[in-house]
């Protein structure tokens, strides 16, 4: 007897656990050093253009993908086309669910070592150089690293043991919310400092002539990086979904929820940079090296950087256990594995090229492919290759293979709407067509 799919238990579930899948390091780590190296305003326009016009439809596909079909994303495509090539799709999924996992993991490790110093008083509260300094000294050691990198792996994977509704459910439904709080306090107490209208300038006035095609790929890839598709995170998730779930409804408050919280964390960084005179292109440090600067202006600035780093810990977990569940689902649905025995593979593997990606700021910083270092091109290839190339083949599938009335009777319950018709029309036009022109763009054939 087959054994019945686990589904979220409450409407409030599926919304934290997808805005949980897409909010984490992507959206307060990661975007604001993407949009300072992309120039602000300009960078920020163009990612809410690929979010409107490619992130949404590309949600709704792998929502409908998911839960018609019940299964991971590569069942998904071999139920719908079982004599086809299509399901080869899923295995450009796991591969880059697993490449995201062991980078975003060295991340998510240092969130735990910041916790660790923040409780023991070993931040530096005095002084912006000092901020760099440490963060350097810390990435640049050959263990601590690599020792925070495990531990956190060890974490997602205790409680991806627990199954979808007592691990992935419940734990989103406290953090998402607390997180939300605490970062419109952040905003508020960024708003205040000396400098804060030229951060917001930088951010919200778009100088269009920095707009390159690398600006352009590098929002496409934070979009797609940030929303969590491309890799099947949330045609899995979906699979869990119940069917009195509103996929237009889901779709559209993760992508808005997880745009806002962006922004947001934008809004906390970026008058911190202008007021503490640091460079708001200092890539993947920014976010570690200014966050201690504004919890320096307040009150028991200790305990704001612990709650805030424990917070950020909490993000990255939903996020990570999202990425995990794409091979655990296709370990445990298509391999017949058990979910433990699938859980510890995934963790092993992630274990086994997180400690390159860790080292990569220590021992291994001079070794280079094609110029960047083993964590820059596990975060390069998943972004701006390997999640537009799934997200490029979901959106053809969906709109001109996958019959429509599966797709009208998912997204709108078998009625047309005006909503459906322009996912349908941007999943067969738009979306296609201009991560195609991204792609030669980035080869420079156009």
């Amino acid at each position: 007897m087959k054994q019945k799919r686990s589904e979220f238990a409450t409407k409030l579930g599926v919304i934290a656990t997808t805005v949980g899948s897409a909010v984490g390091l992507g959206n307060i780590w990661r975007f604001p050093y993407e949009a300072g190296e992309g120039g602000g305003g300009a960078f920020l326009v163009i990612y809410l253009l690929v979010i409107t016009l490619i992130g949404v439809p590309v949600i709704c596909a792998e929502f409908v993908l998911g839960r018609s079909s019940r299964r991971n994303i590569f069942g998904a495509f071999r139920h719908f086309s079982p004599n086809g090539k299509w399901h080869y799709v899923g295995y450009v999924g796991i591969l880059a669910s697993i490449m995201i996992l062991s980078f975003y993991s060295v991340v998510a490790g240092w969130t735990m070592e910041y916790i660790y110093q923040s409780v023991t008083g070993g931040l530096d509260f005095n002084s912006a150089d000092g901020f760099h300094s440490q963060f350097g000294d810390f990435c640049g050691s050959n263990w601590r690293p690599v020792l925070w990198t495990v531990l956190f792996l060890l974490c997602n994977l205790l409680i991806l043991r627990r199954g979808v509704q007592k691990g992935v459910e419940k734990m989103s439904n406290i953090m998402m919310p607390i997180l939300f709080v605490l970062l419109i306090v952040f905003c508020v107490n960024s708003l205040t400092m000396d400098r804060a209208s030229e951060g917001l300038s930088f951010l919200f006035n778009p100088d269009f002539s920095k707009v390159t095609p690398g600006v352009v790929i590098g929002a496409m890839g934070q979009a797609f990086f940030s929303l969590s598709i491309g890799l099947g995170t949330m045609m899995t998730y979906a699979s869990y979904f119940s069917r009195k779930t509103d996929l237009r409804r889901s779709a559209s408050v993760t992508a808005i929820l997880d745009t806002l919280v962006a922004i947001l964390a934008a809004v906390i960084i970026f008058p911190a940079v202008f007021s503490f005179g640091q460079s708001p292109a200092q890539g993947p440090a920014l976010v570690f090296e200014i966050l201690p600067a504004i919890f320096s202006q307040l009150p028991g600035a200790a305990i704001w950087s612990t709650l805030f780093f424990i917070l950020l810990f909490l993000a990255s977990l939903t996020s990570t256990i999202s990425m995990s569940e794409v091979s655990i689902a296709f370990l445990t649905d298509e391999k017949k594995m058990s979910r433990e025995k699938a859980t510890w593979l995934n963790t092993m593997i992630a274990m086994f090229f997180g400690v390159f990606c860790a080292l990569s700021f220590g021992c291994l910083s001079d070794y280079t492919i094609f110029g960047m270092t083993i964590f820059d091109i596990f975060d390069y290839v998943t972004s701006n290759i390997l999640l537009p190339f799934g997200g490029l083949l979901i959106s053809i599938y969906v709109g001109w293979f996958l019959d429509k009335r599966i797709f009208r009777h998912e997204l709108a319950n078998g009625n047309s709407s005006l909503f459906t018709s322009l996912m349908r029309f941007s999943l067969r036009y738009i979306a296609p067509t201009a991560i195609f022109v991204i792609f030669l763009s980035q080869i420079g054939v156009l």
